[in-house]
Parts: C-alpha cells; sequence; structure tokens
C-alpha cells in the first residue's frame, strides 16, 4: 500500500515520541535531587544537635570562654532518707537526701524558696496547718518523722516571721536549730566541698542576709562572714561591701584559690542562665559577662566580683544540688 505523504509525516511523528520517552525512562535522575539529598545526611548536623532544645543551644553557644568542670561525686551506698528544712530570710528550703554510713549524700528532691514564712500564716492555727502539711509532704516521700530536721540560718534568725514559725513547729514536737553565720560557713564547706579538692579551692556563699566564706587549712575549716545579697536596703554602698569581701578574699590561701565552689540565690540566678541541660555543676560566666536584674542580683554581683577580683580564680562551680543545711545532716551523729 502507498502512504501519502501525510502518513509518512505522522508515522515518523509517533516513531520520535517513542523513541523520547524510552530514553527518558532509562536516564538516571537529574544532578538537582542528588545534591538535595547529600544535605540532609551532611555530618555538620547530627541528628543529635537538631534534637536540642534552643536553650540548650543557647548555652552551649554562650561566648563567655568558659571552663568546663567534669567532676562528678560518688553515689551512697545502702543509704537512708533524711530531709532539712531551712527558715531563712527570704522563706523556705527543703531538701530530702540519701546519706550513707560514710556521709556521701545524693540529693532526692529540693524546693527552693516556698515562702511560708510570710505568706498564709497570719495566725497560730495558720502557722500549724501549713506546717503539718508540709512536713506531711515528707513523710509521703518516705522520710521518717525523726529524720526531718529545721535549721534557722543566721540571716533569718532574728525575724518576727521566723520567731512565728519555730515556735509553731515546737507545738508539733520539732525543734528549729539555730546557726551561726560560722557554722553556715561550715556546713557549706562539708557539702560542697569535694575531698578532691580541699588542697585547691574554696567556698562562696552568698545570701540574702550575709555571705559565708570558708576553706580547709591544717586540717580545720575556716570561714568568714560578710554582706549579704540584700545590703542594699541597709544603705550600704557598693564600694563598702566590695571593699569588705576584698579584704576576705585576700585572707583565702593563695593555693585554695585555683577553684571556687559557689552556691546561694544570687549564684543560683547566674547559673541559670548558663547552665548545659541538667548538668550537676555549672561554672559560672565571669562577673563582667553577666547584667544585673535589679537590686539583690546587682548587690550579689558586686560581691561575686569582689571575690573574683580579690583571688584572681577563674572557675566559680555552682553546685545545683548543695545547701549548707545538708550538711548540717552530714555532720549529725
Amino acid at each position: 500500500m502507498k502512504l501519502t505523504p501525510f502518513a509518512k509525516i505522522l508515522i515518523l511523528a509517533l516513531v520520535a515520541v517513542g523513541i523520547f520517552f524510552a530514553v527518558r525512562k532509562f536516564l538516571p535522575q537529574s544532578n538537582t535531587n542528588v545534591s538535595t539529598n547529600t544535605e540532609v545526611t551532611t555530618p555538620t548536623q547530627p541528628a543529635e544537635e537538631e534534637k536540642e532544645t534552643p536553650k540548650e543551644k543557647k548555652a552551649k553557644n554562650t561566648p563567655n570562654n568558659r571552663p568546663s568542670f567534669s567532676y562528678l561525686p560518688a553515689a551512697p551506698v545502702n543509704g537512708k532518707l533524711k530531709g532539712v528544712v531551712e527558715l531563712g530570710a527570704s522563706g523556705f528550703n527543703s531538701f530530702i537526701v540519701t546519706i550513707d554510713a560514710k556521709k556521701t549524700w545524693k540529693l532526692e528532691k529540693a524546693e527552693f524558696g516556698s515562702s511560708l514564712v510570710y505568706e498564709n500564716m497570719a495566725t497560730d492555727d495558720d502557722v500549724r496547718a501549713g506546717l503539718k502539711n508540709y512536713i506531711s509532704n515528707m513523710l509521703n516521700y518516705g522520710v521518717a518523722g525523726k529524720d526531718i530536721h529545721f535549721v534557722v540560718s543566721s540571716g533569718a534568725i532574728k525575724t518576727p516571721e521566723t520567731q512565728k514559725i519555730a515556735k509553731g513547729l515546737k507545738t508539733l514536737g520539732y525543734f528549729v536549730n539555730p546557726v551561726t553565720a560560722e557554722q553556715e560557713g561550715a556546713y557549706a564547706l562539708k557539702c560542697v566541698l569535694p575531698a578532691l579538692y580541699e588542697g585547691e579551692a574554696f567556698v562562696l556563699d552568698i545570701g540574702s542576709g550575709n555571705t559565708k566564706i570558708s576553706w580547709k587549712e591544717g586540717g580545720e575549716i575556716k570561714s568568714a562572714e560578710t554582706y549579704g545579697s540584700k545590703y542594699f536596703q541597709n544603705n550600704v554602698s557598693d564600694q563598702a561591701v566590695y571593699d569588705e569581701a576584698s579584704s576576705i578574699a585576700a585572707q583565702i590561701p593563695a593555693s585554695k584559690r585555683k577553684v571556687c565552689f559557689i552556691i546561694g540565690g544570687v549564684p543560683f540566678e547566674f547559673a541559670k542562665q548558663v547552665r548545659n541541660g541538667k548538668e550537676r555543676y555549672t561554672v559560672l560566666s565571669n562577673p563582667a559577662d553577666y547584667k544585673a536584674d535589679g537590686g539583690k542580683q546587682k548587690a550579689g554581683l558586686n560581691i561575686y566580683k569582689a571575690f573574683a577580683d580579690g583571688t584572681n580564680s577563674k572557675t566559680f562551680v555552682f553546685d545545683w544540688d548543695a545547701n549548707f543545711t545538708i550538711g548540717f545532716l552530714l555532720d549529725l551523729k
């Protein structure tokens, strides 16, 4: 059969289309798709980093050249639960810890800044009801009644609110243990300072009512006291506080200035800004890297700066689990 010119053109067009689709089917995918897959699996973006929260990334990337601190304390063996409540100048702090026969301890539960001292305790009945509830929570956790202790800090011992609380506890069969600033310093050291660092470190506890400083010397605990972070309420100048703190810093032996273990309300606020995840120990930034928020932080930062300048220590380690009242528990027979 003789094909017309139009039929020949149509057949040639169909053959060309068939060849086009056949070639396309067997060709590899384009370079654009290959490049996209490579970016997803690049080792510069590991899965671990992608899972981190923005807060964790911010803490890691803080440009303050903080030294690291990788020490971890030993865990207690066959320990016993004990509880302690601090009646502080700003409220209640409570701690439940496990302590073994060697005085090795581990924090099990902590509550900071419970303001029962100042709120909802207008009458004696309010005091008793509030304290019963507070004690009940510790009993329910597993702490025996005889192993719950109350301590009033040296900065709060003279306040009317504390006296009311102490009276209420007495009616419930509990005794409030008053401690001096010197004792607070010693208790803080027993709790905070690892034996491994006794030869090169000192302890700084910046409280609201006062600041306690302690270190080991000749096998004994040495301690001193200066202004707390609420000194501005008493019209004391920043320079006067800085000068007194500096003079105390000068008393710390040079060999004990390599590391400072620091605790207290204002250091807690500073540590929160740079903490990496749930680490036990956080190395604070240099004083110059912090911007104080409010009068208390400004005063606490002044005290911190005085000891940083006076000792030339570059490593101030905040312990998230420690409190001087835990040292009180460790001191019990």
